[in-house]
């Protein structure tokens, strides 16, 4: 399997905040999440593979470097990002006409398709656009140039549960159409990623601290839930990190059938990625 994007101990050094050496793969006809808290280091990690952000290690887009071949890259992959667009004082039939002099691939009807599907008006001003009406302005301008790659930031940030289903519904389709296709999508919203993602990285600090197919994370993972003397005969090494509750102890394995088996504790609940995520930020060793 080919990788659509490449990562080897890319690094970014900030006054308040380091990237550490960071590695990991985008293959082709997959999504990849990338989950962590805000300030974890998402948005830096995304900017390097952008070149927005100038960072050690290495990164490749297409088998291309990022730097030396950036002209050649851009052209096949969609963007979205928080903090960068077009000027809101454009509609979004004139971003139409701008897009067909950047893109060689520009596709207009897919475009016009997709103002049609999100309900959004051709010549009212992007300033007058509610937060969400942008963001799916964003998303149909990233998709209209058939990319082979999009890379996404938040992509479904303050949008009601229906338009972010019809939106999730869209990064189906668009992988679905072309298996050389890749989505990385970076999103707080970790209960879209059970439904889409076929790989999720977590970034903690700076650092990934697992990367591993959705399915494996969702079926290894378990959340025990015991009491203190339960907690108390488990090694440590048979668990991650445990949370102290009023009236019990919350513990995060990643060998949930190895536990059932050398301790016969049989509540142990299947969490959500949400769930991970929280017992490694929150919890203790």
């Amino acid at each position: 399997m080919k990788n659509n994007i490449e990562l080897q101990n890319v690094s970014k050094k900030y006054k308040d905040f380091e990237l550490k050496n960071i590695s990991f793969d985008v293959p082709e006809g997959c999504i990849v999440g990338l989950i962590g808290e805000n300030g974890a280091g998402k948005t830096t990690t995304i900017k390097s593979i952008l070149n927005v952000t100038k960072s050690e290690g290495k990164i490749k887009i297409f088998g291309k470097d990022n730097k030396e071949d950036e002209k050649l890259i851009k052209e096949e992959i969609g963007v979205v990002l928080d903090d960068s667009f077009l000027s809101e004082y454009l509609t979004a039939k004139q971003i139409n006409a701008i897009m067909k002099d950047i893109y060689k691939k520009w596709d207009e009807n897919k475009y016009m398709n997709f103002l049609k599907t999100f309900g959004l008006p051709e010549d009212k001003l992007i300033k007058e656009f509610s937060s969400g009406m942008k963001m799916k302005l964003k998303i149909a301008t990233a998709i209209s140039h058939n990319p082979k790659l999009l890379i996404l930031d938040e992509p479904t940030s303050g949008l009601d549960p229906i338009v972010r289903n019809e939106i999730l519904d869209i990064f189906r389709k668009y992988i679905e159409e072309d298996e050389k296709r890749s989505i990385l999508l970076s999103t707080h919203i970790t209960t879209d990623l059970e439904h889409v993602s076929d790989y999720i990285v977590f970034i903690e600090k700076g650092k990934i601290i697992f990367n591993l197919p959705t399915d494996e994370l969702l079926e290894s993972y378990g959340i025990i839930k015991c009491s203190k003397e339960d907690f108390l005969r488990l090694d440590k090494r048979d668990y991650i990190k445990y949370r102290k509750e009023k009236y019990q102890y919350e513990v995060l394995t990643n060998d949930k059938e190895n536990i059932r088996k050398k301790y016969n504790i049989t509540t142990i609940d299947k969490p959500s990625i949400e769930d991970i995520m929280l017992a490694y930020i929150k919890g203790e060793k």
